[in-house]
């Protein structure tokens, strides 16, 4: 959003947010908002910029702030990868074809699909073609640029390398979002399996269980206790549906708000890397996601202590963020970054040891992307292990639910005709 004032003084009027199309010099609309204490000023504003504007009328506020809520949970506003990574490349390519930055961002916002992302280059062409840096431009919407993002444009807007920094940036994006999928398909399987053995549960609870409940009833005696476990499950689920889910509900956002806390975080993330079979390779996708990030800010001219500041920030995993930060206060204290790695216990040996030989060569960034290479094979060969090895483990569980129905189901028959006999 394009904010031009400050809150207002005391004795001034409220500042109010108007929201307005315009249209762009090759004929399509766009949109953005402005802030202007009346609708007078705010097309004054607009005018001023050299826009044409189509329509302008000030944006509806009040009720509850569902942003803010969606942003505790940790839910939505942001921008897809996958449209980054799109926009970012054809940048790129326009850039080193010699275009101006004006022409190419209003060329890439005739070709945005996404509302809210062509809404935030629209805006970002403006502030730039008002006399702003591309990197103060980019500042304004943490939520499509993050501060890798924004750290790469700012070292290749100074050292006028814009265009190679650009096509650098764009391959990291597509690396980041290649490992994303790897990790989204090893998770597909084993939710399709749960998600499906848990329905034929609830369906066996809410509508099979109780037919025999209610045959059970005319038995006249005890029934065993794995079969009132069973009809207790079903008449909770029958009965108290919506307290069931209430509960569910309340505990799901319970504990998102917990794990987004700093001691939630740390306990959830060391948690994650312990897991018997999925931490080996969060651990994994961890050490390669640093590894090639860090590369690309020191290969694009990032400070060494301004970039370990933006992998931390930006690892996923609170235990790593500290082993980096750790790192960055020692560089500080004239150490090296690989002796506080070291002693992480996170990144093995062998990582430790290209990162130390890159300090002492000069040659970091080339270490840290072979290292990064290395791990993207390795997240590649766990996800495969990872795939071979659950499918068995859902198999038994599932067999063991169900075995635990049949059984509870079965036992008062067995008991009924040992009776009679």
């Amino acid at each position: 959003m394009n904010r031009e004032s400050d809150n207002p003084r005391k004795g001034e009027k409220e500042m109010a947010t108007f929201a307005y199309t315009y249209r762009t010099p090759s004929g399509s609309s766009a949109k953005g908002k402005v802030e202007a204490p009346n609708r007078q000023a705010a097309s004054g504003k607009l005018k001023a910029q050299g826009l044409i504007i189509t329509s302008l009328n000030e944006a509806k506020g009040g009720g509850f702030d569902f942003s803010a809520i969606r942003s505790k949970l940790g839910l939505g506003g942001k921008v897809s990868l996958k449209a980054l990574v799109l926009f970012t490349r054809q940048f790129s390519t326009l850039v080193t074809a010699g275009i101006p930055i004006v022409r190419g961002l209003e060329v890439l916002v005739e070709q945005i699909e996404k509302k809210k992302f062509k809404e935030i280059v629209a805006n970002v062409r403006t502030d730039i073609s008002r006399g702003a840096s591309i990197t103060a431009a980019l500042e304004k919407y943490p939520q499509a640029f993050d501060q890798l993002y924004i750290s790469m444009v700012k070292a290749g807007e100074i050292g006028g390398v814009l265009d190679e920094v650009l096509q650098r940036l764009a391959d990291q994006l597509e690396k980041l979002a290649e490992l994303r999928r790897k990790i989204k398909g090893a998770m597909v399987y084993p939710a399709v399996v749960i998600v499906f053995s848990g329905g034929i549960v609830a369906f066996l609870l809410t509508f099979v269980i109780p037919v025999f409940a209610t045959m059970f009833e005319g038995f006249g005696s005890e029934l065993p206790a794995a079969t009132r476990m069973l009809i207790f499950a079903s008449d909770i689920l029958k009965n108290q549906f919506l307290y069931v889910l209430v509960i569910t509900i309340v505990s799901i956002v319970a504990f998102r708000l917990w794990v987004r806390t700093p001691a939630g975080e740390l306990i959830f993330d060391t948690y994650l890397l312990k897991l018997p079979v999925f931490g080996p390779l969060f651990r994994k996708v961890a050490i390669a996601k640093f590894s090639r990030t860090l590369g690309a800010l020191v290969r694009s001219g990032v400070p060494i202590l301004e970039a370990l500041e933006i992998v931390a920030r930006g690892s996923g995993n609170k235990l790593v963020e500290n082993a980096v930060m750790d790192a960055r206060s020692a560089i500080r204290g004239g150490e090296r970054i690989s002796d506080p790695l070291g002693k992480s216990g996170i990144f093995p040996p062998m990582v430790i040891q290209m990162i130390a030989v890159g300090e002492e060569s000069g040659t970091l960034d080339s270490m840290l992307n072979k290292v990064a290479d290395f791990y993207d094979s390795e997240v590649d060969a766990a996800v495969a292990a990872l795939a071979s090895a659950i499918e068995p483990i859902i198999i038994v569980v599932l067999g063991i639910i169900v075995l635990f129905v049949m059984i509870a189901l079965f036992m008062p028959m067995f008991d009924i005709a040992g009776a009679i006999e």
